[in-house]
């Protein structure tokens, strides 16, 4: 039942996901500001790695991009002016997935955060 409730929660947060980035994109790319972050996983199966880094990159906006042997999963996201609130949401995405790691500590100040060269202004062709 968790499974399916997750689904269709996920399916809402991709629709919201999308209609950010076609507002953005038909507006000029206002709201971009790519980082990377360091996100310190407090799942621990294989399995439930793998359905979190593909439910990231399911979500427009981000992408899942690397693995760590020290248990951080590399994230890419667009829109990166709050990386606390990336962080945030990732934990968010992470406990609505696997309501069980919620009771596990978690050190969000910690996490690494690359903020990438900025996005190239679109320049006016005449």
């Amino acid at each position: 039942m968790h499974a399916i409730k997750y689904v269709f929660w996920l399916v809402w947060q991709i629709v919201l996901a999308a209609n950010t980035v076609l507002v953005d994109t038909l507006k000029g790319n206002k709201g971009i500001d790519p980082i990377v972050v360091h996100y310190p996983l407090r799942l621990s199966k294989d399995w439930q790695i793998t359905a979190f880094a593909v439910s990231i990159t399911m979500t427009p906006g981000t992408m899942s991009i690397g693995l760590r042997e020290d248990h951080t999963l590399l994230v890419h996201a667009v829109y990166g002016s709050d990386p606390q609130a990336v962080l945030e949401d990732l934990a968010h995405m992470e406990a609505t997935m696997a309501p069980s790691v919620r009771s596990i500590a978690h050190n969000l100040e910690a996490a690494k955060i690359e903020q990438p060269a900025p996005v190239p202004e679109r320049k006016e062709t005449p």
